[in-house]
């Protein structure tokens, strides 16, 4: 039983010392880590959003639910002998964090999205030239897409002058530059 209340007890610290310090010293670190930089990814290294079943997060959940569920299977007489609370608990504590581990994937994949232009899917689509492209020279395009509005540097495609205000038509992109020809 000692294990249990161990169990619970550091699942609980765990957690709580865990809100208090993300609280007051978490945040981005500046390093570039495929996880983001967050402790709570665990070993998930896919640069995605979500949450390893590995992490300290998940790991503290199972721990915190095998001694709770321990703790009380040990009061209950059909229960009480180690070598049936403890299998039980130990499957109730994987079900806890492989709960855990779910909701918090479900909630970073739909609360981490981007609002970043999708670059591949503009060739074709019209801009405006907000400043004049002069000839072999950069300007800059104004565009829409997914409802939001980008600037983006320019260059006429055949190296022709291309006025401020006219209407134009990415045709590829280099990198940063965009290289866009006028709609006639």
């Amino acid at each position: 039983m000692i294990i249990y209340v161990a169990c619970l007890a550091l699942g609980l610290l765990f957690t709580i010392i865990s809100a208090i310090t993300s609280h007051f010293f978490g945040g981005d670190d500046g390093g570039d880590l495929g996880t983001g930089g967050h402790a709570e990814a665990g070993y998930d290294h896919s640069g995605l959003p979500g949450v390893s079943f590995f992490s300290p997060t998940v790991l503290s959940c199972f721990v915190t639910a095998f001694g709770a569920c321990g703790l009380i299977l040990s009061k209950i007489e059909a229960t009480s002998s180690v070598w049936i609370s403890a299998p039980v608990s130990a499957v109730a504590g994987a079900a806890m964090a492989f709960v855990a581990f779910l909701l918090f994937n479900f909630m970073f994949k739909h609360t981490q999205s981007s609002s970043e232009s999708r670059v591949a899917t503009l060739v074709g689509q019209s801009a405006s030239v907000i400043t004049p492209i002069p000839p072999d020279g950069v300007g800059e395009i104004a565009y829409v897409q997914g409802g939001a509005r980008y600037t983006a540097p320019a260059r006429a495609e055949h190296g022709k002058a291309v006025a401020g205000g006219k209407p134009v038509r990415i045709t590829r992109i280099v990198g940063t530059q965009f290289y866009v020809e006028p709609l006639d």
